[in-house]
């Protein structure tokens, strides 16, 4: 036997050797896991989301089993469905939760936002908001190549034929997974109940923010001095709604008020198909 394969056999069976040990020292050290575990990560929707603020499903389930303090309602995309079941397998109280959905509050289309420059770069929004903040004349408005689409792990979004993401309300859980991505912070989440939204973040002044997109807020106050529930404000030159004051009116005003239509009705799920966003 040449002294290659002596090494060789020699190398084989020392590395068997350790293989035995830790196999020995893992079966000797193993802990047990809780089976209930499992049974909490089964009903989860696994879309690994972080909205329940650990690192996915699994660390989830293993926390709300074996920690008393965390509640069984973080699961943003399973909603209420989902908490219950949760709260009825660790014995804990699920609180009441509203439901949301993930909403662009920007109306800067292809056709009606200017643009500033002609983008051949890497098709990423904030690649292309390094570049002078983007190609678009309003440094405000949505750029456009999809990193909130992409980041969605339920398929909630995808890129309109103008130029902007759609979101899905009836597959969108509001896990906030597009608005941690958006480097425009264009993407908030909204509840159902809100009957109106400013779909607008420009702080430019009127006269600017209007040539830069048609459908820009102007910040002109008509809508603020026509709200009889006082709900709208404006903040830097853009109207702001506050969904907490902004409810129970049947036939906002502020709507036909708009001179640009930056505000839009926003669809109840008691009225219908809450997939679908009205438009002024």
């Amino acid at each position: 036997m040449n002294t290659a394969i002596m090494i060789i056999v020699v190398l084989v069976g020392v590395g068997a050797f350790f293989g035995i040990v830790l196999a020995l020292a893992d079966k000797r050290f193993a802990m047990e896991v809780n089976p209930l575990i499992h049974e909490v990560e089964d009903i989860l929707p696994k879309g690994q989301c972080g909205a329940c603020g650990f690192a996915g499903c699994a660390k989830y389930a293993e926390a709300v089993v074996e920690d008393e303090s965390v509640p069984p309602d973080l699961c943003v995309p399973g909603k209420a469905a989902v908490a219950a079941k949760v709260a009825e397998l660790t014995g804990k109280k699920a609180g009441a939760s509203e439901p949301k959905y993930a909403q662009l509050k920007c109306r800067g289309t292809k056709t009606a936002a200017a643009m500033a420059a002609h983008y051949e770069g890497v098709p990423d929004c904030a690649a292309a908001k390094l570049i002078q903040g983007g190609p678009k004349g309003c440094k405000y408005g949505c750029i456009g190549f999809g990193n909130c689409v992409r980041a969605c792990p339920f398929g909630a979004l995808s890129m309109g034929e103008d130029g902007l993401p759609v979101v899905d309300k009836a597959i969108c859980t509001g896990c906030g997974k597009c608005v941690a991505t958006c480097p425009q912070a264009l993407l908030t989440l909204q509840t159902f109940t809100a009957p109106v939204q400013v779909v607008c973040r420009s702080h430019d002044k009127g006269p600017v923010a209007k040539k830069l997109c048609q459908h820009a807020c102007i910040g002109c106050g008509l809508c603020m001095r026509s709200c009889t529930q006082g709900a709208i404000t404006i903040d830097r030159f853009v109207a702001v709604v506050d969904p907490s004051k902004c409810r129970d009116c049947p036939e906002p005003v502020c709507l036909a008020k708009c001179p640009t239509k930056a505000i839009q009705a926003l669809v109840r799920p008691e009225e219908g198909d809450c997939a679908i966003m009205k438009v002024s």
